[in-house]
């Protein structure tokens, strides 16, 4: 399945003016779960309490979670990167329409940064899975943050993170859902392990996508995307779709968040450096 065109087709639907946008930020706030986890993981950082902060979203995307963070935290310093030179040149342009002067965006390869000490925080979310060299991008967020900074990922488990269930003998030789992944997810001791090895001695990684999560990403994410790979006429029936699963949604994201699960298709991970 190809998600990246299906994204490009929703940012130049948004992009046409700045409502649009932020109506676009407020769909995803609501509809992606992971939104819902890591809002809850950056409420409850210590850090949020401080006047003055510098934050690293590094995979910035559409610059949704930017956004939340610009609004709730005007004095914060925050800086996008991602690899899309297009999507760097379209939040640099809606943040500068919105007078947010202090935030910004660049074209950036993870694998290569050389920051040193200058992040208070490093927000990496949906990303990981798409690198190969994850050990190197690791190290360079672990250099990227002051002493006493947080590093927090959000990334699919190896339980089915990519919608691929190759541990029963039906689904063998599955291919993921999402083509662009690298990898179906992490385990969390692998991603633990990697961790330290970039340097954090204390991590906490937990599993979020259980049971009420998979369901709700199912209805509100894969089952529309598929339509749309099918065709872009299928754009006009998305809103009647959502109408009917929106409600249904809610609520299984709510019971995701409030529960602890023993197992999950994603990952929070915080790391910190001493």
């Amino acid at each position: 399945m190809q998600y990246d065109p299906i994204k490009r087709s929703l940012g130049k639907v948004f992009n046409h003016t700045s409502m649009l946008r932020r109506l676009f930020y407020k769909m995803l706030d609501v509809l992606l779960l992971r939104t819902w986890h890591i809002k809850k993981q950056l409420n409850r950082w210590p850090g949020a309490r401080a006047q003055e902060v510098s934050v690293l979203d590094a995979g910035s995307g559409f610059g949704q979670y930017i956004y939340y963070l610009s609004q709730k935290h005007p004095h914060w310093n925050i800086l996008g990167l991602d690899v899309k030179t297009e999507q760097i040149a379209d939040c640099n342009h809606f943040f500068q329409k919105i007078g947010a002067s202090n935030v910004r965006f660049e074209v950036a390869d993870l694998t290569a940064l050389k920051f040193n000490s200058q992040f208070d925080l490093v927000l990496c979310v949906d990303v990981m899975e798409h690198i190969e060299e994850d050990r190197k991008v690791l190290e360079n967020f672990y250099n990227a943050l002051k002493p006493g900074g947080m590093l927090l990922i959000s990334t699919p488990s190896d339980q089915g993170g990519s919608d691929v269930h190759s541990h029963t003998h039906e689904d063998e030789g599955a291919v993921g859902f999402i083509d662009e992944h690298v990898r179906d997810g992490y385990a969390i001791n692998d991603l633990d392990e990697k961790l330290r090895t970039a340097g954090f001695t204390q991590t906490a990684i937990h599993y979020q996508y259980g049971k009420p999560g998979k369901l709700s990403w199912r209805l509100s994410m894969k089952y529309p995307i598929q339509l749309l790979n099918v065709s872009r006429l299928f754009f006009v029936l998305i809103p009647f779709y959502y109408l009917f699963v929106f409600p249904f949604s809610l609520i299984l994201n709510w019971l995701d968040v409030i529960s602890q699960h023993h197992s999950g298709t994603g990952l929070i991970a915080r790391a910190w450096k001493e």
